[in-house]
């Protein structure tokens, strides 16, 4: 059991490096029991590096990566990944079309995709718990490829808690949805970090707007590395959002959303 003041994720002077490109370099990052942070960065910032390193599909070349207690490299990671979890778009277009949304969201369980062999009665139950948890029960049945973008998206955040995370990994996952559908989306996940006991949330964007009032902290990213990281308030300024994407924009919030403007 975390204890309130646990570590959940911290990085030390962490560099990735492919084919002589640093993509990540000397990045310092530490994430608390009880925190949510959002990711900030441009593209090609190394937002999504950042992501596949503590799932471990990324080696570091440098540096440590330290997950709920456990190092990488020392630690069994595929183990470990399954306390982990993760909803983005690559995610999304590895489920298979004659799959019913029951059986995607059983597959978190096991950190796999397709579910091997028949599913057990008690992983099905919980998997109805889960979706009645997040109002998608009606879904059950319904196959993948019939399930509108919200509705995957939904779906894949069941599927996560089916593992009982202790850390969620958000990359990007309003992309393609519709305002009205990320607006639910952005409403659903409001609600769900403020459950008690939710899941660690690390969400990725680009899009302040996306940003809603559960998030205590932010980490910078400009071309690989920290530009800067801590409480969202001291964060989130014009001065700030300006420098990580090399314009110069105007940040005000207006009732606790985030409105991001280009200054002629």
């Amino acid at each position: 059991m975390l204890k309130p003041d646990s570590t959940i994720i911290k990085l030390s002077n962490l560099t990735i490096q492919r084919d002589k490109i640093k993509i990540l370099e000397s990045v310092n990052w530490q994430v608390n029991q009880g925190e949510h942070w959002v990711v900030i960065g441009g593209n090609g910032s190394g937002k999504t590096t950042l992501l596949n390193a503590l799932i471990g599909y990324f080696a570091p070349s440098k540096g440590e990566i330290d997950l709920l207690g456990e190092r990488y490299g020392q630690a069994h990671w595929p183990t470990l990944r399954k306390k982990i979890g993760l909803v983005s778009s690559s995610l999304r277009q590895m489920m298979a079309d004659d799959e019913p949304a029951l059986i995607s969201v059983i597959t978190g369980k096991y950190a796999m995709i397709d579910l091997w062999g028949k599913p057990k009665p008690f992983d099905c139950k919980e998997a109805r718990n889960i979706l009645r948890r997040i109002g998608c029960s009606y879904l059950a049945d319904r196959l993948w490829s019939v399930l509108s973008q919200g509705e995957r998206q939904r779906v894949l955040i069941g599927r996560s808690l089916m593992a009982k995370p202790s850390v969620l990994l958000l990359d990007e996952p309003c992309a393609g949805l519709d305002p009205a559908a990320r607006e639910n989306f952005l409403q659903f996940i409001n609600d769900l970090g403020q459950e008690k006991n939710s899941p660690t949330f690390v969400f990725v964007t680009h899009h302040v707007e996306e940003i809603t009032s559960i998030y205590t902290h932010a980490l910078l990213l400009k071309g690989g590395q920290v530009l800067d990281s801590g409480p969202i308030k001291k964060m989130l300024t014009s001065a700030k959002i300006s420098e990580v994407f090399g314009k110069n924009f105007s940040l005000t919030k207006i009732d606790n959303r985030y409105r991001l403007k280009l200054r002629s």
